[in-house]
C-alpha cells in the first residue's frame, strides 16, 4: 500500500490523516485512518517538523506498518541543497529509513532547487515540488505526475487535504 499523510491544525488539537491507495493509478482510497493529537507543540520556525512529526507517528500507530510499502508527505524532504532534512527527511529517520518518502510541496525554497523535481499536472501554470527519499527523485517526480486526476494535485492527494479539513 502507498500512504499519503497530511495534518491540518485546529484550535486546541491537530488531525492527521493516513490515505491509503493500492497504486499510482488508483481513484478510491482503499482505507482511511484520521488520528486527533491534543497536545501539539508551537510552531517553531525553521522547525516545522517538530511539530508535525508527533502527529504522524501517533496516526502510523494505528496501522499495520508491514502494508505500507512507501509514504508521501505534504512537504519537503530536505530544506536546502546540502541535505538539511524537512519534514520528510526526518519521519525518514524516524521510521528507521525502512520506507521510501515522497514530498509534495505546493511551494517551494530558493534554497532547496536541487533537491526537487518540478511537475506540472493538469492544465495549472503553478509546479508541484516533488522530492523523495529512499528513491530517485525523478522516479518520484514521474510517479506523481502520473497519479489519477486532471488537476494540479492528484485526486487522492487532494481528497486526504479535504478530509484532513473537515472538522
Amino acid at each position: 500500500m502507498i500512504v499519503t499523510i497530511d495534518v491540518h491544525y485546529k484550535t486546541d488539537y491537530a488531525k492527521t490523516v493516513l490515505l491509503f491507495f493500492e497504486n499510482w493509478q488508483s481513484e478510491t482510497p482503499a482505507n482511511i485512518i484520521t488520528h486527533i493529537t491534543k497536545d501539539v507543540l508551537p510552531y517553531e520556525p525553521g522547525s516545522f517538523y517538530k511539530r508535525e512529526l508527533p502527529c504522524i507517528l501517533n496516526a502510523l500507530k494505528e496501522t499495520t506498518l508491514e502494508a505500507i510499502q512507501l509514504i508521501i508527505v505534504d512537504g519537503h524532504i530536505y530544506v536546502d541543497n546540502d541535505g538539511k532534512y524537512g519534514l520528510g527527511g526526518h519521519l525518514y529517520e524516524a521510521l528507521d529509513k525502512k520506507f521510501p518518502i515522497i514530498g509534495v510541496a505546493k511551494t517551494s525554497f530558493q534554497s532547496n532547487k536541487e533537491t526537487v523535481v518540478e511537475i506540472l499536472r493538469g492544465e495549472s501554470k503553478n509546479p508541484l515540488f516533488v522530492s523523495a527519499i529512499g528513491m530517485d527523485k525523478e522516479e518520484a517526480a514521474h510517479h506523481i505526475q502520473n497519479m489519477h486526476g486532471a488537476y494540479r494535485l492528484p485526486h487522492l492527494v487532494k481528497l486526504m487535504d479535504q478530509i484532513s479539513k473537515e472538522a
